[in-house]
């Protein structure tokens, strides 16, 4: 039997990450590292009954000696090496953004490097997760090229993500220069799920929580507020498929669907047959209308599309958080 290949996956137990994870262990093994700090063990869970899976409780700002951990022993990386390492290691938390600055500041500078100098040393193909927030403020509806530069504020109250996130990019690219490090940046947009969390003040999982108990669907915004949906799983097919591509330049993952939040609010309703009305409040900073995804590239160059409808993923989510609701409301305060 051949070997599988080890991969490595940071920030392997948040909501992406935790999805990915499960879907490289077909073919590979896989250690997830993550601190834990905007995510759940429930994620990975059922993961951990696989001998092919293995987590390391760390925060990776701080290194970490892959070769003499005792936990990875049975997947021979003195000799068998690390093939691949996905980048996912940033903290994003709504409700505890303030407290988290710093860290995420670290997760995106001091953690980057140190994963990228693992992929130098294992001469490993490296994917780093960046966002669509890198393109800053656009015009309302406005679909984004990778080539769009954008208008950016390095120093507004959510610089600490958006700038570390195009400044990540920048860090990737020197070591691609620098060291020939094989690596791909794939920018996400916004994306949905089962695992999502449901005490952090995001809207889309607030919604699901509060029509199971049949509370108010709070909209921060008005009737026309809209942004873009890509399930999650659509999400994973698409880094894997930019992963096995040679790409050197950033590639936009996300769907061309844009939806009506209020319409979304009205689905979730309807799917988990609820007595909750919907309201509307201000706006939040957080709940800026983001740039829309233009796939053009990854779809012509990589043949990759979303193929999950908004009705299926949200039955989908709808229901794993029925069933998972404790799961999913671990603490989030500092």
């Amino acid at each position: 039997m051949a070997q599988r290949k080890n991969v490595l996956v940071l920030g392997g137990a948040g909501f992406i990450g935790s999805h990915l994870c499960e879907r490289l262990l077909s073919d590979a093994n896989v250690i997830c590292v993550d601190d834990f700090s905007t995510s759940g063990e429930g994620n990975i869970n059922h993961l951990l009954r696989s001998p092919n899976f293995k987590f390391v409780n760390h925060d990776f700002t701080k290194g970490l000696d892959l070769e003499n951990n005792k936990d990875l022993d049975q997947f021979e990386i003195k000799v068998f090496g690390i093939k691949e390492v996905y980048n996912f290691a940033c903290p994003m938390s709504v409700k505890n953004f303030e407290k988290l600055k710093i860290n995420t500041v670290l997760a995106q500078t001091t953690g980057l490097v140190n994963a990228l100098e693992l992929a130098v040393k294992y001469q490993a193909k490296f994917l780093q997760a960046s966002s669509s927030v890198v393109y800053g403020d656009v015009k309302k509806g406005e679909f984004v090229k990778e080539d769009y530069r954008g208008v950016a504020d390095m120093l507004s109250p959510l610089a600490s993500y958006d700038e570390g996130k195009r400044y990540a990019e920048t860090i990737v690219k020197t070591y691609q220069e620098a060291h020939n490090v094989d690596a791909r940046i794939v920018r996400i947009f916004r994306t949905y799920g089962p695992k999502m969390l449901l005490n952090d003040d995001q809207m889309l999982p607030d919604f699901i929580s509060n029509a199971l108990e049949n509370k108010d669907l709070v909209i921060f915004g008005d009737e026309k507020f809209e942004t873009s949906l890509c399930f999650v799983s659509d999400v994973v097919e698409g880094c894997l498929k930019i992963m096995e591509t040679p790409v050197l330049d950033p590639v936009n993952v996300g769907s061309t669907d844009v939806y009506r939040l209020v319409d979304v609010a009205k689905k979730i309703i309807e799917l988990t047959s609820s007595k909750s009305k919907i309201v509307f409040k201000e706006e939040k900073e957080f709940m800026r209308e983001l740039a829309l995804p233009d796939i053009t590239k990854v779809r012509e160059e990589l043949g990759w599309i979303p193929v999950v409808t908004l009705s299926d993923g949200l039955q989908k989510t709808v229901d794993y958080t029925r069933a998972h609701k404790d799961l999913l409301t671990f603490s989030t305060d500092i």
